[in-house]
């Protein structure tokens, strides 16, 4: 069910279980601000899903909420992932969901990269 991101953060939420080792995961890539890992149902060949370790409910959230720093340090370790997992060329995509019409499930910040494979047409028309 889509989550209203404007509610507050929720500390029981999936991801937040993961960071704090309660719900194993897969682990691509983790520093102190980032922690990366395979999509326990994915959708593409490759499909790792990428979160910042603070308390953020959205992209809205955390473009208003967290630091300079901490934002610039999160889109360097997406970029970097994609890389290191061999995904520049032929090519990827990412997803951040937002709210209720972007279809955000997790009230966590949470970005998806796909790849591994041709992803088709960006979204449905209609």
């Amino acid at each position: 069910m889509p989550i209203d991101p404007t509610q507050p953060y929720d500390p029981d939420n999936i991801f937040a279980r993961i960071l704090r080792g309660e719900i194993p995961n897969d682990t691509v890539y983790e520093d102190e601000h980032v922690l990366a890992f395979k999509d326990i149902n994915p959708q593409a060949p490759v499909h790792i899903l990428v979160i910042p370790k603070g308390d953020y409910v959205s992209w809205d959230d955390f473009s208003a909420k967290a630091s300079d720093a901490e934002i610039a340090h999160f889109i360097r370790k997406v970029g970097e992932i994609g890389r290191t997992q061999g995904l520049v060329e032929p090519g990827y995509r990412l997803l951040a969901n937002v709210g209720g019409h972007g279809h955000q499930e997790v009230s966590h910040l949470h970005v998806h990269i796909f790849g591994g494979r041709p992803l088709g047409p960006m979204i449905a028309r209609g």
